[in-house]
């Protein structure tokens, strides 16, 4: 299926690495130009390298900070000379493991500036191009954390909720524009912030690594970890010409994890 993806310009953030690199590799495959943001861009170049010459040339590494709004400015400003974003995909790195009652204030206000705050900020400067164009794709990455809450990551639960009240708001407020605002849902996804997790949680309970994943597993359906291009596969059909109804929706990639219908 032609996703319709030829020629337009993505920008995804948090590119380096899981997720974000497997959603910027899958849309370079479909056809378009992106430009694939993070604080660390030898990774980027890295699994940039694999690819094939034809779709290697289609990504831009880019640097971003989303801790420092004048990184985040700056990026938009680039974007601007290169005639604006047609597909931006917000994806941050996850917070450090903490519960409701530990996490201090300062590391609540650090974090919501990273994760919520300045990823708007991002899309209010990059929104006026789609909506002038009629066409445009705004993709925020979450959590399933926002509907069933994680354990140990109340962080990540609290400040991604945020993020799904702003997209539905916005959602209505540019749809006759043409441009379509969703949220994607990752349940337990093989990527590196998951050994990460598994190996916070092992050090928390004095369960091996082993253990911890394993009880996890047990917890999905499916009975096994998601991989990383079926969740980048459902990105880019939010992204394609065939998606130009859906919007305001939050699209779940968890094997049947969640348990609320």
């Amino acid at each position: 299926m032609d996703l319709g993806l030829s020629g337009k310009r993505a920008l995804v953030l948090g590119a380096s690495r899981g997720l974000g690199a497997a959603i910027a590799r899958t849309l370079a495959v479909e056809g378009a130009d992106v430009v694939a943001a993070s604080r660390n861009l030898d990774k980027i170049t890295s699994w940039t390298e694999a690819l094939p010459a034809d779709v290697r040339a289609r990504v831009t590494p880019a640097a971003i900070d989303l801790f420092d709004v004048a990184s985040v400015e700056a990026l938009a400003a680039a974007m601007a000379t290169k005639g604006g974003v047609d597909i931006l995909v917000n994806n941050s790195g996850g917070p450090p493991p903490a519960t409701a009652q530990e996490a201090p204030r300062e590391t609540w206000l650090k974090q919501f500036e990273a994760m919520a705050a300045n990823l708007i900020h991002l899309t209010q400067l990059l929104l006026p191009h789609m909506q002038e164009q009629g066409w445009g794709r705004v993709i925020t990455v979450a959590s399933s954390g926002v509907e069933q809450p994680i354990p140990r990551l109340a962080l990540s639960n609290g400040i991604r909720s945020a993020l799904i009240g702003w997209s539905k708001t916005l959602s209505s407020e540019v749809a006759a524009n043409g441009v379509t605002v969703n949220v994607v849902l990752p349940g337990r996804i093989a990527t590196e912030r998951i050994a990460e997790l598994d190996s916070a949680n092992a050090k928390q309970s004095g369960k091996s690594i082993e253990e911890v994943a394993k009880s996890s597993i047990a917890t999905i359906p499916a009975g096994r970890l998601g991989d990383p291009q079926e969740f980048a596969d459902v990105v880019a059909f939010l992204a394609s010409k065939q998606a130009s109804y859906v919007t305001g929706t939050k699209m779940r990639v968890d094997g049947g994890a969640t348990r609320s219908v």
